[in-house]
């Protein structure tokens, strides 16, 4: 039996397994600093400045001390709701050195959406940008929502009234906490929030065990090296640039070059002109990368290799691309309930595969009704067990247990086949979840929202298959006997109500019915039928 079958049904990594130490993240990192002090850790494409590493470690001193002076304290959660910038990387290092949470929120959010997860997560400070500042004192101020919310900080340049997050990173680092009692394995580090099919956003508990434990996973595919210079794009409140790309970069002395947003030109410049290595896109990225003509005028020769994930790549436009740049490409597989990353590939690539399982998990596909292991070669849902699979979710045990079964196995809701070569192809997604560019959009949240419309009726959403970003949201819509609205109506009133990747580009249909089992629940396979029959 080859050594990555642990059974007929079972899996392991191809390799070996890595020595994870339980230590606090802040602790983790900040040791490695020494080795590279006086490299640049992190630089800010837009405006050029810059940290070494040195600084990094300082300034997190820094600001800890500050923040402990400020009476943070273990067990608190801080918020962030902001673009990717380096000052970013130390605040949440510093946070992790005090034991407190960091809840990071989507900039794109509206303020009730906003308001929504700080009252849930109970944050007590929010760190922004001035240009979003007014959406978070809408939020706070949410008469619906209860906070805690005490103190406002802005990254970037003072903002009159808001604290500025510079002035912590001026403080003498004296009080900073040497010995703060953090159990790694228990207590909470981040928790970004994640959809799910049913409810609202759910706040995912990562450990700092999680995370070091992930880390020291990939690792061993990414080979990171103090030469490399990475593209901080995917947005930090995601967990694939939260945790794989920012701290993947650092833990290894690489560079990490952060830019706020996708600007085609102010992407291919940065690659160009601070000879960007490595790069994590998502599959609409890699899809301009493959297509845009814009991409033929600037040299992207540093490259040495690219790493698609957040949404399934598709095996012709990674050769397209790949041919067109003359870099590999290995797509990546993972879940913000696993730090996130489960798979990676690597050379010397398995196209159509999610790749390698990494070091320490072990992963096995059960039929879907009776959750019992099937044979190689047949399809079930693809589960894993693993160091970095979540703690639980913040506040909601009963989708904890959904998640996760008694006996520790994730339960991806993904169907996948395991191949005789130990590698797993995703075939299909077991969840209603709408995966738009990475992004997570709930078929349930869209439909409560588009309930509150004094025209609808009833209401069923469902994601088109779109070549490049995965699936577009569309809405079909039962209107209310004598109602009039157009289908422009209903998107335009997501688009003032809800993050731009839940708006409604798959277009509005309107319907007689919204077919239903016995007990309500929408037949969306149903309404995905109605889709092929049209298509």
């Amino acid at each position: 039996m080859p050594s990555y079958l642990i059974s007929p049904w079972e899996i392991r990594s191809h390799l070996p397994d890595v020595d994870i130490p339980n230590v606090n993240f802040a602790e983790f990192l900040l040791k490695r600093c020494d080795e590279y002090k006086d490299l640049i850790a992190l630089e800010d494409f837009p405006t050029g400045r810059k940290y070494t590493y040195q600084q990094f470690k300082d300034f997190t001193i820094r600001v800890a001390s500050a923040l402990h002076k400020r009476g943070y304290r273990k067990g608190d959660v801080i918020a962030t709701f902001t673009i990717n910038v380096p000052e970013f990387s130390i605040l949440i290092t510093a946070a992790a050195a005090l034991g407190v949470a960091v809840s990071t929120a989507n900039p794109a959010y509206t303020s009730a959406e906003l308001s929504r997860q700080l009252s849930h997560c109970g944050a007590t400070a929010v760190f922004t940008i001035p240009q979003l500042v007014p959406v978070v004192k809408e939020a706070i101020h949410d008469p619906d929502m209860p906070h805690q919310v005490k103190e406002l900080y802005t990254f970037g340049h003072q903002e009159e009234g808001v604290e500025f997050f510079n002035k912590l990173m001026e403080d003498s680092g004296k009080d900073f906490p040497e010995n703060v009692d953090v159990d790694p394995i228990n207590d909470v580090w981040l928790l970004p929030y994640s959809s799910g099919t049913t409810g609202l956003p759910k706040g995912v508990m990562i450990t700092h065990h999680n995370v070091v434990a992930n880390i020291l996973q990939f690792r061993e595919l990414l080979h990171v090296t103090p030469d490399d210079r990475t593209l901080g794009l995917l947005p930090f409140f995601h967990i694939y640039g939260l945790t794989a790309v920012q701290f993947g970069t650092l833990y290894d002395g690489g560079q990490l070059v952060t830019v706020p947003r996708f600007d085609p030109e102010m992407f291919l410049t940065s690659i160009q002109n601070k000879k960007i290595s490595i790069f994590h896109g998502v599959p609409p990225i890699i899809l301009f990368l493959a297509k845009h003509p814009l991409v033929d005028k600037f040299d992207l020769s540093s490259l040495k290799y690219m790493i698609s994930g957040a949404a399934p790549l598709g095996e012709g436009l990674t050769k397209e691309c790949m041919t067109r740049l003359g870099v590999p490409i290995y797509q990546g597989y993972g879940l913000t309930e696993t730090s996130p990353v489960i798979n990676i590939d690597g050379p010397p690539g398995h196209p159509g595969t999610i790749g390698y399982l990494v070091p320490n998990t072990v992963a096995k596909i059960v039929n879907v009704e009776t959750c019992k292991p099937v044979k190689m070669g047949e399809m079930g849902e693809y589960c894993v067990k693993g160091p970095q699979v979540m703690k639980g979710y913040l506040h909601n045990q009963e989708a904890t247990d959904e998640m996760i079964d008694k006996d520790g196995w994730l339960h991806t809701g993904d169907l996948g086949i395991l191949r005789e070569d130990g590698f797993v192809v995703i075939e299909d997604r077991l969840k209603e979840l709408i995966k738009y560019k990475g992004f997570q959009v709930p078929p349930a949240e869209l439909e409560g929202l588009l309930l509150t419309h004094p025209a609808v009726q009833d209401v069923g959403v469902i994601g088109i298959p779109e070549e490049g970003v995965g699936e577009l949201p569309r809405a079909y819509i039962v209107l209310k006997p004598k109602a009039s609205a157009s289908a422009e109506d209903f998107i335009k009133f997501v688009e003032d109500n809800a993050a731009p990747s839940k708006r409604l580009r798959g277009g509005v249909e309107f319907v007689e019915e919204i077919p239903k089992t016995a007990s309500g629940k929408i037949l969306r396979r149903v309404l995905k039928a109605k889709v092929l029959q049209s298509s």
